[in-house]
């Protein structure tokens, strides 16, 4: 994986002077999203629960010259999405671009194995932050009569054993829509970039991670389900290859940019082809 800020495209500084807030920026998409939004001029605020991944996000960042701010909040809950906010207003005075990268799938097997609890978690971790995260920011977009969101989905919304992981995602498409309609004559854009399947070389927290101090164990008899769901995935796909985080980013930053001014409530699937 390259750590190179440069644009791929002809965008430039497409967010020179931007404010713009990656959730979930230690590692993965939200990591190659905050290093592309640095590379086309943005200020970046890495925002994660894990200091380990937003320090290393961040050393990125400086190093290549972007300004930074690290804000480490439990994002499943509004007191943590709040503190985000407010942190952020409190030293650039303006969010103009929050991307809602949160989220992943804890279990992967069949919906009648999960228990209530098991279900709840997904929810907390792949639905709550995005949901509160719009909630508190929302008020600061609507004050500078101007913003752009950009919330990431996925396409498990039709795929094999994670339900609850895809109702969460399923659930952030709707809510991209809704805020759209809702939310234009404030001159905020709302837009989701939904991507499949994608190579993470750079994870520092486990899959059944779920806070500092607990996780899970993986089901010995999971393993069978994630083959027959990897290869349902490559099934639809058209490009027959995984997707990297940075082709992801480079979507969303276009969704984050003016380049998208006049584009909202719409998701882009990026994920070759994927049905």
């Amino acid at each position: 994986m390259t750590t190179e800020l440069d644009p791929r495209t002809a965008g430039g500084k497409r967010l020179k002077g931007k404010v713009c807030i990656v959730t979930g920026a230690g590692q993965g998409i939200g990591r190659s999203t905050a290093r592309r939004l640095g590379a086309e001029g943005g200020t970046v605020v890495v925002a994660d629960r894990v200091d380990e991944g937003a320090t290393q996000t961040i050393a990125e960042l400086t190093e290549h010259g972007v300004a930074t701010l690290k804000v480490l909040a439990d994002l499943s809950t509004m007191a943590g999405a709040q503190a985000l906010i407010d942190q952020t207003v409190a030293a650039f005075g303006r969010v103009d671009v929050l991307v809602n990268n949160v989220g992943g799938t804890i279990f992967i097997k069949p919906y009648h194995l999960y228990t209530e609890d098991e279900v709840r978690m997904e929810l907390e971790r792949s639905l709550h932050p995005t949901l509160w995260c719009c909630l508190a920011v929302l008020p600061v977009m609507m004050k500078q009569q101007s913003g752009s969101i950009v919330n990431v989905g996925s396409q498990s919304t039709r795929g094999l054993y994670r339900l609850p992981y895809a109702t969460s995602k399923g659930g952030i498409l709707a809510l991209t829509k809704v805020l759209a309609m809702e939310y234009g004559r404030h001159g905020i854009r709302i837009n989701a970039m939904a991507p499949g399947g994608t190579e993470i070389t750079d994870r520092v927290v486990p899959r059944q991670f779920i806070k500092p101090g607990m996780s899970v164990e993986e089901p010995a008899d999971e393993a069978a389900y994630r083959r027959e769901m990897g290869e349902d995935i490559r099934n639809q796909q058209a490009l027959k290859r995984r997707g990297l985080p940075e082709e992801q980013a480079a979507a969303i930053a276009f969704l984050a940019s003016d380049d998208a001014s006049f584009i909202t409530g719409q998701v882009i699937n990026c994920s070759g082809g994927q049905s």
